[in-house]
């Protein structure tokens, strides 16, 4: 299963309802506290339910909202590639298709309103049937299922399995379902019981932060064998080995108290007859428990988050790196999202690359998708333009978060995407602006009616001479000539000016 989108409500700085587009590798990039890790926190509070890095608290309400009333905040997952064969209730194979429990688009669209940012109530959005006769059969009991078959006469194969009778049901009213898109509350009868199965087919979220709080249970190091520990322990082969052992002991203890009632019998009959002994099942036993100190600890013990942060940050940088090579060779039953902030932090430029190499490679394996959010222009100039969101807002304040399109420039440049998000101002993108009016021949409109400066030129013969130029031409001839030290060094200011200057030209022409 792969998240394709996120939809944030009310979340902090997310107020109207923005939707986010997301691909096997997405990187959202902008400018400092615009809101770029937020959605990274939303996701890990969608699916860990508070039991991730994130904790949700009233202070996560958006506080406009909360002036005009509204205390909810809304966090939605859209789903695509699902499987071919789900079991949503019983042990019967159904698809979210036949349980209509999929939105208009053909995708399954989880809603968690938080009310209050409290306990999250979870709506399933599906275009599902409305006609009275056959509505709402996934709240209903098997018992209604029964009288709708009987009332209608319906034919059926099987009385006893919930999915083959609401197909059944379905199929007689075909012709009048009346299908349209609702909100199923899944906190409603059995429905509960229908989400609990469809949470285990949902990928697996995590979270690796840049600041993390400095305890030996609880650092960037760690996490990444915890999140490996989950995983390993999801193998079927693993759970089967699992069942076998809490079968073995469960007998074992069943043996031990019969043995021990009915020596009880003997002594007091009508208390023993009271009695029950009380088994956990498999899949109730907190397996993952066992492995909670697991660490990577240096000499003497030493924890590794006691390390540097660029130490710390190398030891994760090689753990995705390892995950990348270990993912692409095996099959990946289990989908995983790993998200992490600022990657780049406490790392020198070459190990950016590596990175950023390393990511691109994880996002390539089966049932994997990478976030990342970025200030790095190495990390940017890395990545392919379809990986690329820009996190922005408007005049009016809301947020926008949009693919990266051709914008001054007619085609995508890393340049500008740099220059947009993170103010990162180069002779690169300078000589790119310069290159694009000039090989389109729109040079002598540009310098028309613009101020002119004195610039010394050498000569091929050796010799100088005086020339009228243009701020942009004065700074392109400097960037291409520094062995010509007889001008003055043009300063920052005049770079910004110039590229500016470009960009509005160039605007200007394509309106």
């Amino acid at each position: 299963m792969k998240l394709r989108s996120v939809k944030l409500k009310n979340f902090r700085s997310y107020k109207e309802e923005t939707i986010i587009d997301l691909d096997d590798l997405t990187v959202f990039v902008g400018k400092n506290d615009i809101g770029k890790s937020t959605i990274l926190e939303a996701l890990d509070i969608f699916f860990n339910d508070g039991k991730g890095a994130i904790k949700l608290d009233k202070d996560d309400v958006n506080k406009t909202a909360i002036a005009e009333g509204d205390n909810d905040i809304y966090i939605s997952a859209i789903f695509t590639d699902l499987p071919t064969n789900v079991v949503i209730d019983s042990t019967n194979e159904t698809t979210f298709d036949n349980e209509y429990l999929l939105n208009s688009d053909g995708y399954l669209e989880v809603i968690k309103k938080y009310p209050n940012a409290g306990a999250s109530k979870v709506f399933i959005k599906a275009n599902h049937p409305t006609n009275p006769d056959c509505a709402d059969l996934l709240l209903k009991k098997i018992v209604d299922y029964k009288k709708i078959i009987t009332k209608e006469n319906i034919e059926c194969e099987n009385l006893t399995i919930n999915a083959i009778m609401r197909t059944a049901i379905w199929s007689h009213f075909a012709g009048d379902l009346q299908l349209e898109e609702i909100l199923i509350d899944t906190s409603k009868e059995d429905a509960k019981n229908i989400w609990e199965k469809i949470q285990t087919y949902l990928p697996q979220y995590s979270l690796f932060q840049s600041d993390r709080k400095n305890s030996d249970n609880d650092s960037e190091v760690q996490d990444p064998l915890k999140k490996a520990v989950q995983q390993i322990l999801a193998d079927q082969e693993i759970v089967a080995m699992f069942e076998d052992i809490a079968q073995r002991v469960a007998s074992r203890l069943t043996e031990v108290s019969d043995l021990t009632l009915d020596k009880l019998r003997e002594m007091n009959p009508e208390i023993a007859n009271t009695l029950n002994p009380i088994i956990p099942a498999s899949n109730a036993l907190k397996w993952s428990d066992v492995f909670k100190s697991v660490s990577i600890c240096g000499d003497e013990n030493i924890p590794i988050n006691k390390r540097g942060s660029g130490v710390k940050r190398l030891i994760l940088l090689n753990f995705f790196r390892a995950e990348a090579e270990r993912r692409l060779q095996s099959g990946n039953s289990q989908s995983i999202i790993y998200a992490i902030e600022e990657p780049e932090t406490s790392q020198h430029s070459d190990h950016q690359k590596l990175l950023i190499k390393a990511f691109i490679e994880l996002s390539q394996a089966n049932n994997t998708q990478v976030l990342l959010t970025t200030h790095s222009s190495t990390v940017v100039k890395g990545l392919d333009f379809d990986h690329l969101r820009l996190v922005s807002k408007n005049d009016a304040g809301n947020k926008s978060i949009e693919a990266i399109i051709p914008n001054q420039l007619p085609y995508p440049s890393l340049n500008e995407i740099n220059f947009i998000a993170f103010k990162d101002l180069t002779e690169e993108y300078h000589n790119e602006l310069h290159g694009f009016i000039e090989g389109e021949e729109m040079w002598a409109n540009f310098k028309n009616g613009r101020p002119t400066m004195n610039y010394t030129k050498i000569f091929k013969d050796g010799n100088t001479g005086l020339q009228q130029v243009v701020l942009t031409e004065y700074i392109r001839h400097q960037i291409h000539h520094p062995e010509n030290a007889l001008n003055q060094r043009y300063t920052f200011d005049q770079l910004v000016d110039s590229v500016n200057n470009m960009r509005e030209f160039i605007l200007s022409q394509r309106n």
